[in-house]
This record gives C-alpha cells, structure tokens and sequence, in this order.
C-alpha cells in the first residue's frame, strides 16, 4: 500500500484482554471521527504478530511487538494533530470514556515521508 501523504503519524497501545472485544468495537467508531478531520487521508490499523525470519542462515523467532495495535494515519501535516478537529474527534464517541482509560503502553511519532 503505497503512502499517499507526506507525514505518518503511528500510534501504539496495548488494552488488557478482557476488554479487548470492547475495544476493537469502539476503534472502528473512534476511526470514522477520525477520518472525517480534514487533512487525514488514510487509517489503518494493525495487529502484531510473532513470527520467525531467516538471518544468517538460520530461523530467528521474534517476539509480537510490545505495544501490540498500532493505528496509521496519514495525514497532510502535523499541524492536522492540534486542530479543533482533530481536538473534537479525538473526544467524540465512547474512545475517551471507555476505551482510553484501559490502554496502556500508549506511543505516538510522526515519520515524514522521504
């Protein structure tokens, strides 16, 4: 999937098993708002995964990453992070009140795209 903006912001969390359910409900609802900000072109998030990779010759087993969901936003600028939109999106919907509270391991980084 090629990236079709200049700036990628990734974020990262873990949510404790017993709400996950919950929690990949209320993503998708949480994503919609965030689509609607203008200057946000993409979303899409991802789960990791362990797997094993040949180096040297020999199978190297690798660990899940740690946070495990991680969200890709492909946004126009990161000035798109700090605007009302952004803002109201960001607390609209059941995110801030059910789902944020029980994520932890939370990271954010903005990557241009060169």
């Amino acid at each position: 999937m090629p990236i079709e903006t200049k700036y990628l912001l990734i974020a990262s969390m873990d949510v404790a098993s017993e709400f996950e359910n919950l929690f990949n409900e209320v993503y998708e609802e949480h994503a919609a708002y965030i689509r609607q900000v203008p200057g946000v072109r993409h979303v899409t998030r991802i789960k990791g995964e362990p797997f094993a990779i040949m180096i040297g010759g020999e199978a190297k087993p690798m660990a899940a990453p740690d946070p495990v969901y991680t969200a890709l936003y492909e946004i126009d600028h990161p000035k798109v992070l700090t605007s009302p939109e952004w803002i109201a999106a960001c607390e609209a919907g059941r995110w801030p009140s059910e789902i944020r509270p029980r994520t932890r391991k939370r990271a954010h980084f903005v990557y241009k795209v060169t």
